[in-house]
């Protein structure tokens, strides 16, 4: 290609006003704007999206057939595209089973190290497969856990947690409510148990049989029912306490008893492999004298150093060349700052930002070229010193001879940037045009741009003087994953920014260890807004209860009447659930079409205009708008409903109007456009409103949750606990709550935040975005490092005491957003 540019001409794709636009190839340009402003559309429903087209074009007649399923973006002609590979921020949690090898398909290679090159006991008749090393297959899994490494148990302080009780006043808790408890409890008197004798004053031996025994004896129970009620005898069978445990967690479909059961349920290493989850065949197998576990169980820095003599021997034998290729791939995770994750740490406890870094690790080692990177937030949930490591990796990539569009809201990326696109000027119909197409510097000249400000530092926020706090929630002697003995004070009517380089154990502090002491005080089930949110997968489930932290002491709980939680889980996994449906203001929505007057005169109630519900649904997708689209060796799609083209609805129910449009027009509206039309139903006004004040004012009514980042789940939870009624003493955690969020949308859930404290009640958030630590109260920095190295409280304070910590790899990053916005003081 003798020209440099990749050219739009009339992209029109969601908000996009038929822009043209010329982007530099070779160079590193990002996209900014709002969130809702079109730069997603223009990079990844666009650019992205025309270049999969193009491949499908040049494949088999199959992908091709594709193209008419998934669609083809909505622009006239782009030239000058290469092809092109998109790292999103897949939000969606990943397994149980997954891990940091899995991901980075870092043990594949150590798979195939043990099996080509371990060191095989006497007597062994043959070299293992691969797959013998892995717990996620038949060949590989210990047959007692199945490759988990934990087995279920139950045991008598679980199923009876008051040993004071009687049977009848419920010393089994484990047992379920209602009739069939009582059921249990009569066919126990029935064949002569004391069921009004205290637990602990039973005979061990009955004990023994009420909770565990196998049998499962039938008898003609005689109720005793009030006065006046048939007391008809039946035929009971009973079933021990731990049998109806573990047959409701195996076998039911209800989420909440599944739930309900894990409680009384303790999660155990397995006695046949030791928790190491693989055939005993497999962990005879040793390299450098350790198993395949052992090797796993390593940080990623320490593995390198011990593999390091055996890459560096001459030869193609396999032991050095797999031993070389291992130590190439992980040092580029360590350059990463990555070096201190395990290859066996779990997928699901890794941070967004850790994840992210993993997948740009393995595109780094791929060796593509010619290649345009789509990156969605490639800086989103890393801290500042993180996020030059990553700029680091960044431009390795395009020096490699790649082109890297970046859409980004972090202001330190993008000054670094070779070009950017800015679109604008607000979100939804009044963005989609290109303000800015150019060298940074340019955008300065750019007067409608809501970057330029954040991006030149022209106009600083206000200064913030910290709060008096009310009190002090402390914790004393905390343990768990990397917090050893930590001791942590927490100011009650303040606002707290917990800070640190990722893997410092930030999050393991404040969603784990705070929330369940304040949990445990307040003798709540759950204290997530989503908590009747079933989104747990099975993987998930079979893990069990995770560990909890250890402490030996917490004070100042008695302050806190409420514990809101608000973390960046998906609102739903499929495009069945969305931000209408979440919030609850669509049982307004569907209340207003069923009050029209045809709807009355055709006997429509509110459930026919749910896309749940047979009777008013398009029945080829089922309501949801789309259908799987199986792309074989591609990742799966969703496309729409060739009937309903999205409408979700069948045409009867589409032939109803509120104020000229259907149902499927409303949930097609944005928030702010939706404001406007039910600005008189006062149920559904509320709930537009909370949304609004968390800068969701450009999403669509029925966006589906597959489409949602992380952030916005979690600002769609934090409106939805906004709008309910408050009371009392609240304490709010909130994970990285600014993620994808650019700096003018910061501000204005800033304000809700801030909002939040004036009125009494006390925020508590885990950010890297150091202008919101500088507008914080106060400030807890741990550290230094991650991993091993952090799990330590660096400094605590006020921002500008943190500023000035010695040893605190915050402090130079927070002195420098403390000098932009207070430049006097410099």
């Amino acid at each position: 290609m003798t020209d440099s540019y990749v050219r739009v001409r009339g992209a029109r794709e969601h908000n996009l006003r038929g822009i043209d636009v010329d982007i530099p190839r070779d160079a590193l340009v990002a996209f900014t704007g709002v969130s809702g402003s079109g730069k997603s559309s223009l990079a990844f429903g666009t650019l992205y999206a025309e270049a999969q087209r193009r491949y499908f074009e040049s494949v088999a007649p199959y992908a091709r057939r594709l193209i008419h399923q998934v669609g083809a973006p909505k622009v006239e002609e782009i030239s000058g595209l290469p092809p092109a590979v998109a790292l999103e921020q897949r939000r969606s949690a990943p397994t149980s089973r997954s891990s940091v090898g899995t991901v980075t398909t870092l043990s594949n290679t150590l798979r195939m190290l043990y099996s080509r090159a371990g060191d095989y006991p006497a007597g062994s008749t043959g070299r293992l497969d691969s797959d013998a090393f892995s717990p996620n297959t038949a060949a590989g899994a210990c047959p007692e856990c199945h490759g988990l490494g934990t087995v279920h148990r139950v045991t008598e302080d679980s199923l009876v947690p008051d040993a004071s009780r009687s049977i009848r006043d419920g010393a089994v808790a484990a047992w379920p409510g209602a009739w069939q408890g009582k059921n249990l409890r009569d066919i126990l008197a029935t064949l002569g148990h004391d069921i009004d004798r205290p637990w602990r004053d039973l005979p061990p031996a009955d004990r023994e049989w009420i909770l565990f025994t196998d049998e499962q004896p039938v008898v003609t129970v005689h109720p005793v029912r009030e006065a006046g009620r048939i007391q008809r005898p039946y035929k009971g069978q009973y079933m021990s306490a731990r049998r109806y445990v573990l047959h409701t967690f195996a076998d039911s479909r209800s989420e909440t008893l599944r739930k309900r059961v894990r409680q009384f349920m303790t999660a155990e290493p397995c006695p046949v492999c030791g928790g190491r989850r693989l055939r005993p065949e497999a962990l005879a197998v040793t390299f450098e004298g350790r198993d395949i576990t052992t090797l796993a169980g390593l940080p990623l820095a320490t593995l390198a150093d011990l593999l390091r003599p055996t890459a560096a021997r001459p030869g193609d034998a396999p032991a050095p060349a797999l031993a070389r290729d291992l130590v190439a791939r992980i040092e580029v995770l360590t350059e990463l700052g990555l070096g201190y994750l395990s290859m066996d740490r779990p997928a699901p406890t890794l941070s967004a930002g850790e994840l992210q870094r993993l997948r740009l690790a393995t595109q780094l080692r791929s060796g593509l070229f010619g290649v345009v990177y789509v990156l969605d937030e490639p800086s989103a949930g890393l801290h500042p010193a993180d996020t030059e490591a990553l700029l680091t990796v960044l431009g390795r990539l395009k020096e490699a001879g790649n082109t890297l569009f970046v859409v980004e809201h972090d202001m330190d990326v993008v000054r670094h940037a070779d070009w950017i696109v800015d679109i604008g000027p607000r979100a939804g119909e009044h963005g989609g045009r290109v303000l800015h197409s150019g060298p940074v510097a340019a955008l300065a000249d750019a007067e409608h741009s809501a970057t330029r400000r954040f991006l030149f530092a022209a106009a600083p926020p206000p200064a913030r003087t910290p709060r008096t706090p009310t009190g002090t929630l402390a914790l004393h002697g905390v343990t768990l994953h990397n917090l050893r003995d930590l001791d942590a004070a927490f100011p009650l009517g303040a606002f707290t920014a917990v800070t640190g380089v990722s893997g410092s154990g930030k999050s393991t502090l404040v969603t784990r260890v705070l929330a369940e002491a304040v949990q445990d005080h307040l003798g709540a089930t759950d204290p997530r807004p989503d908590a009747d949110d079933t989104t747990t997968t099975a993987d998930d489930q079979d893990t069990g209860p995770a560990p909890r932290a250890r402490l030996t002491a917490a004070t100042g709980l008695e302050a806190v009447d409420r514990l809101v939680r608000v973390d960046q889980r998906p609102i739903g996994r499929t495009p069945r659930s969305n931000l209408a449906t979440y919030t609850g203001l669509f049982d307004a929505v569907r209340k207003v079409f069923a009050a029209t007057d045809e709807a009355r005169a055709r006997g429509y109630t509110a459930g026919r205009f749910s896309f749940n519900v047979a009777a008013g649904r398009c029945e080829t997708c089922q309501g949801e708008g789309f259908t799987a689209v199986e792309l074989l060796f591609l990742p799966g799609t969703y496309a729409p409903c060739a009937d309903c083209h999205g409408a979700r609805y069948n045409p009867e129910t589409l032939q109803i109007t509120y104020r000229g449009r259907t149902v499927a027009d409303v949930l097609g509206l944005t928030v702010d456009d939706a404001a406007g039309f039910l600005a008189d139903v006062p149920a559904a006004a509320r709930s537009l409103r909370t949304l609004q004040d968390v800068g969701l004012g450009y999403l669509r009514l029925g966006q589906p949750a597959t489409e949602l980042s992380g952030g916005e789940a979690q600002r769609i939870k934090l409106a939805a606990e906004l709008q309910r009624a408050r009371r009392g003493h609240t304490l709010y955690l909130l994970d990285e709550p600014t993620t994808g969020l650019h700096p003018a949308d910061t501000e204005v859930l800033l304000r809700q935040l801030h909002g939040l404290v004036d009125a009494g009640n006390t925020v508590v958030v885990v950010e890297h975005d150091m202008g919101v630590v500088a507008g914080a109260d106060h400030v807890i920095d741990l550290g230094p490092g991650g991993g091993a190295e952090g799990g330590r409280i660096v400094a605590a304070g006020t921002p500008a005491e943190v500023a000035a910590a010695p040893g605190s790899r915050t402090s130079p990053y927070l002195t420098r957003a403390r000098r932009r916005a207070h430049p006097e003081r410099s």
